[in-house]
């Protein structure tokens, strides 16, 4: 069987109790236990819903035109005591009632613990009084990348972000699956990038935020309508002062970054703060209600050919590897070999799409080679360039196999290029979507391409643009001239974290 690695073992481990114990019925549920149930809201569940049919025949007194021929996307809802944002959340009425999602992506602001990226709770179900909700597996398969995600028991004993708005979505949703993340301060383009990968047309995104706290009334008001203003532009335009704008403003931006991508369009349904529903208007905190919404059956994503979820992503990391492995002569266990066959006799993996393969040591490059064009098979594009990126690119030499054991892979999917036409140089950089462009350049022989990714480095598109002509052999001012012939694409892309 040869070298048999932590890796392999653990993978082994997986296969074998998949194989044995067929469904997750075998195991003792665990459940995620409502943590304000009796105290920011009722316990009992008949009182409940006749409190949320109260606040939604009130929220029906408001008149909110909502898009024709366009979809629900995503949807910002706040989550204080009902008493309080009870009126504002009720406004999802609008845009979520006789709705059908099969999975419900519930981001929320961490208040309790402090901690970077994502908490996914480990658990199979959320409970309130209104019942169980399951846990999508896609929530699973996020937990298993603990470079942004992983479980955090803390945060699930106290928070409250997420299951103040589970309730509302219980009482207008009635079957679908959570995947329920509290976020910490994190690299906002990547996390939306990661969620980009399981986001699909029966998906809806929402966002848990209330929005400025303890200010006089009309202070906070003022505020509020600054902060929605900037939620329902879609540019990236930043708040130089961000204090006590909204305690989801992470959440937030993660959405806009998405609303960008897909011109996702925003409706406001509802503002009101906490003067509005009580006495006190010396210290409010603001609430939104807000929804986005797009094209059906992901045809805001038509220029992607390949939707591949994360177990799937996984399958090519590790068809990457093993091929890796097995160029190096180094034997791969049996059982790992027999499942990434098996899987790939899945069609996703035969479809032609263009493949970069991008090796790492600690965070620094070390090998990255592909194909732009839909030339071959998707399964066969990784397969030739994981070895073209481990022992051809021209910068490195050979990779060795005392470096394969600290080598994270990325496998990035990409569309077909589509030419970019442009007038001038401020044209092109006006329609450059930065974190979101795959960009190549052409001049006569010279040519060169840079991945989305590389937007994380070179965030600004001048240095963006100059690099990548300094990478094609021409001046960085080259991009500067109307001749550069430019072609945008995008990518859908999975990572290994050692």
């Amino acid at each position: 069987m040869g070298f048999f690695s932590l890796r392999s073992f653990v993978l082994y481990l997986t296969i074998s109790l998949i194989c044995i114990l067929p469904g997750r019925a075998v195991y003792a549920e665990k459940i995620r236990k409502p943590a304000k149930a009796g105290t920011w809201y009722p316990a009992d569940a008949n009182r409940i819903r006749k409190d949320i049919a109260d606040l939604t025949r009130r929220a029906k007194d408001s008149y909110v035109r909502i898009p024709s021929e366009k979809h629900l996307k995503a949807l910002i809802l706040p989550h204080a005591g009902y008493a309080y944002s009870g009126w504002t959340a009720a406004h999802a009425v609008f845009v979520l009632s006789g709705k059908r999602f099969s999975k419900v992506i519930l981001l929320g602001p961490d208040h309790y613990v402090g901690f970077k990226n994502g908490a996914i709770s480990d658990v199979d179900a959320y409970e309130t009084p209104l019942g169980m909700v399951k846990l999508h597996p896609d929530a699973n398969d996020l937990r298993l990348r603990a470079d942004l995600f992983q479980a955090n028991p803390a945060s699930d004993r106290n928070e409250h972000s997420l299951e103040m708005v589970l309730l509302f979505l219980q009482s207008y949703i009635k079957e679908f699956e959570l995947i329920p993340i509290v976020v910490g301060p994190t690299n906002i383009p990547k996390f939306a990038a990661r969620l980009d990968n399981i986001i699909d047309s029966g998906t809806l995104l929402v966002i848990s935020s209330d929005l400025s706290h303890f200010l006089a009334y009309d202070d906070a008001v003022a505020r509020d309508e600054q902060t929605i203003a900037w939620i329902m532009n879609r540019e990236h335009a930043e708040f130089s002062d961000t204090q006590n704008r909204a305690c989801g403003l992470i959440p937030l931006s993660i959405l806009k970054h998405l609303a960008q991508h897909y011109k996702w369009q925003p409706v406001l349904l509802h503002y009101s703060n906490s003067g509005d529903t009580s006495r006190n208007r010396s210290r409010v905190v603001g609430y939104t209600a807000i929804a986005f919404f797009g094209d059906q059956g992901m045809q805001e994503k038509s220029e992607s050919n390949q939707k591949l979820n994360e177990a799937q992503g996984n399958v090519l990391l590790q068809l990457a590897r093993q091929t890796i492995m097995q160029e190096l002569g180094n034997d791969v266990p049996l059982v790992e070999c027999e499942y990434v066959e098996k899987a790939l006799l899945d069609q996703c993996y035969r479809s032609p799409s263009g493949t970069f393969v991008t090796l790492k040591i600690n965070g620094q490059l070390r090998g990255c080679i592909g194909s732009l064009t839909a030339s071959e098979p998707l399964s066969e594009g990784v397969r030739r360039n994981a070895i073209n990126a481990a022992f051809q690119d021209p910068r490195f030499p050979p990779l060795t196999a005392a470096e394969l054991e600290t080598v994270d892979i990325e496998v990035s999917i990409l569309t077909e290029p589509r030419p970019l036409a442009y007038v001038d140089a401020e044209d092109l950089l006006a329609k450059l979507r930065v974190n979101i462009d795959g960009v190549i350049i052409r001049k006569g022989h010279a040519s060169a391409t840079f991945l989305p990714q590389v937007w994380e480095q070179l965030p600004e598109p001048e240095d963006f643009l100059s690099q990548l002509c300094m990478k094609a052999g021409l001046g960085s001012k080259a991009w500067r001239e109307s001749n550069l012939e430019v072609l945008t694409y995008q990518v859908q892309y999975f990572e290994e974290h050692n």
